[in-house]
């Protein structure tokens, strides 16, 4: 029941969100029924599959959490439901998920919003299952002989033959782990991007501290500019024998505008805001960073000099215990606000790289094909 009320809870939270970003689609006529049909199935497939993506991010903060509540709270009978087994549960149930979304549910999807049924059959929902089934079906075959051929090139023995019947048991879980490594890959080479967009767009929220600056002067001028650029325009209008860039001035007055409301911003912030606030965002963000470089560090040396950290050793280890952190509490808090800092920080920079940039959403303007 706490699994269903939270899957629940997160597929609204996605509807809400790929509702936000999906292109409107109007279909009026009678013959587009179909296509409104493939519509909403292939939106509700969507929806379906990104509760277990934010599942998985948020696996291990809850983890976490659950535990450091455990450890201040340990005979609280109405925390008794954060246990091991409700986690170890939440972590089978997303890596089933895992597995359906990525080899079944998304291809699917995709693949469906793009069928028509075969030549000559039937028009309906069903034909555009066919085709989308034979499709992935056919895609099925020929993931598995690339990998029945690269085996064969590996190792031709008898245990690797063996090893390709054991689809459930080996195949799954080891593709589940490829794309998770891949998945590291990506986050670690995004990671920067994310950073620098962060920084960027931190300083355009934020009001900049800037030195020996008169800003009711600056204000006056770009007021001032405003008003004879309007002016010039209208008299260009009035009189024709006036030779003026008619272009030019339209742009500049375009441009104008946004100057002085930047400048109204800053001068309606206070010291505090111009002269604190910039400082200590970047700092933090810095500091964020810097922490984060710094655990990396200390973990991959702490697994290549203590044989007790490897997961191994770590296999006994129940919720409630004992922290997760060498720091109690606020280590734990810190551990909690690295994790969703660096994958916020993944995902802008995964949309601000110059490979996936064209992949950015847009509010009400982006197809399904891209969703």
């Amino acid at each position: 029941q706490i699994c269903a009320l939270l899957f629940a809870s997160l597929y609204i939270l996605c509807h809400f969100i790929i509702t936000h970003f999906k292109k409107h689609t109007d279909f009026a006529a009678v013959h587009e029924e179909e296509d409104a049909a493939v519509n909403r199935i292939t939106l509700g497939l969507c929806t379906f599959t990104l509760p277990r993506a934010l599942g998985a991010v948020l696996l291990l903060p809850f983890s976490i959490i659950t535990n450091e509540v455990l450890l201040s709270f340990p005979h609280n009978f109405y925390i008794q439901w954060l246990n091991g087994s409700l986690i170890h549960g939440l972590c089978n149930l997303v890596f089933l998920f895992s597995n359906l979304s990525l080899i079944f549910l998304m291809p699917f999807a995709y693949f469906f919003t793009e069928s028509e049924g075969f030549a000559g059959s039937k028009k309906g929902i069903m034909a555009r299952v066919y085709e989308t089934s034979v499709v992935l079906l056919l895609l099925t075959l020929l993931v598995l002989g690339m990998v029945w051929v690269a085996s064969a090139i590996a190792g031709n023995d008898a245990a690797s033959r063996q090893s390709l019947y054991d689809l459930w048991d080996c195949y799954l879980p080891y593709l589940y782990s490829c794309i998770s490594l891949f998945g590291v890959l990506l986050l670690l080479l995004c990671t920067p991007f994310g950073l620098s967009t962060m920084f960027t767009v931190t300083g355009k929220l934020l009001v900049k501290p800037r030195l020996l600056e008169d800003l009711d002067e600056q204000l006056s001028c770009t007021r001032l500019e405003e008003a004879a650029v309007s002016h010039r325009i209208s008299s260009g209008k009035a009189s024709c024998w006036l030779n003026l860039d008619m272009e030019l001035l339209r742009e500049q007055l375009l441009t104008i505008p946004s100057r002085r409301r930047t400048l109204e911003l800053r001068h309606r912030a206070s010291p505090w805001q111009r002269n604190l606030g910039y400082p200590l965002a970047m700092l933090g963000l810095l500091a964020l960073t810097g922490i984060s470089v710094l655990i990396v560090c200390f973990h991959v040396l702490e697994l290549l000099l203590d044989d007790a950290a490897m997961p191994r050793g770590m296999q006994d280890a129940s919720l409630g215990q004992v922290s997760f952190s060498i720091f109690g509490s606020f280590g734990a808090a810190l551990q909690v606000i690295l994790i969703l800092y660096l994958m916020v920080s993944s995902v802008v920079g995964f949309y601000s790289s110059p490979l996936f940039t064209h992949l950015l959403p847009q509010r009400q303007d982006t197809p399904l094909t891209k969703v």
